[in-house]
């Protein structure tokens, strides 16, 4: 019990070995010491990360791992929040969930509106298209006059091609229509996604064939993402990404879901 407490504290930004100066306290850093439990928004749909399986409904995947590790740390009951990238800031905003664990991209547009731990995987953007598709063969062929690319609406890859597309007309999905629904009707010739959900494509559909870029494209840093205006909880999640890959649990996740290749280490 003693051992749970002084972790518990350290979290929380209570312990001066942790941190120089206090922390501004917020709703939720008090909620989380006077509760039992942590609210963790994740999108199911992310397959690596915080992915549901449609046949038994068992999460699995890096940031389902961290949050198991974040429970028992803290001394607390993880709840899942089903989310979105197209609404999961206002989830937080709206008090919802306490932290989005589910590989965040940190963007300007995010960043005016979220705080952000350090980072926990660093990434680029792919493409996905059939085996069939003789439009897009290459990188080079994607931003080409009459090729359809679609995005997932909400997430990092929207603006990103929305800036980078000259030739090329984007089409933004939003739920309940998919990306690869778009694509196998041929509505699209491609779609963009991440490294983690490119190698649900590879690993899930015989159909799919992976574009990369032939150099770095648009890297991201991905982390997790809490409302602005509690510096304690914001500090505590922080801390809690620091041991985490300070002690290997992190590094020991990415090699179980095959992420290592994109672990952040510096």
């Amino acid at each position: 019990m003693k051992e749970s407490a002084s972790i518990l504290a350290a979290l929380l930004g209570l312990s001066a070995l942790v941190f120089t100066a206090p922390a501004q306290a917020g709703a939720v850093s008090d909620r989380v010491k006077s509760g039992s439990s942590v609210r963790v928004c994740i999108w199911p749909d992310y397959y690596g990360i915080s992915y549901r399986n449609p046949r038994n409904q068992q999460l699995s995947g890096i940031d389902i791992d961290m949050s198991v590790e974040l429970g028992r740390d803290l001394g607390r009951k993880i709840e899942y929040v089903d989310t979105s990238f197209a609404r999961f800031v206002d989830d937080l905003q709206q008090d919802r969930c306490d932290v989005a664990m589910m590989a965040v991209g940190i963007t300007p547009q995010r960043r005016q509106v979220l705080r952000f731990t350090r980072p926990t995987l660093r990434g680029d953007i792919y493409a996905i298209t059939t085996k069939s598709n003789r439009t897009v063969a290459r990188w080079e062929d994607i931003d080409r006059p009459g090729v359809a690319v679609a995005v997932q609406a909400g997430t990092f890859m929207e603006p990103v091609m929305a800036e980078k597309l000259r030739h090329a007309k984007l089409v933004v999905v939003k739920p309940p229509a998919t990306r690869e629904q778009e694509l196998e009707t041929g509505r699209v010739d491609v779609f963009m996604t991440d490294y983690p959900y490119s190698r649900r494509m590879l690993d899930t559909a015989d159909w799919a064939k992976l574009v990369s870029p032939p150099k770095t494209f648009h890297a991201v840093d991905y982390a997790y993402a809490v409302k602005p205006g509690d510096e304690e909880w914001l500090r505590s999640m922080d801390a809690f990404v620091a041991q985490v890959r300070k002690d290997g649990r992190l590094e020991a996740s990415a090699r179980r879901h095959k992420l290592q290749d994109i672990l952040v280490r510096d």
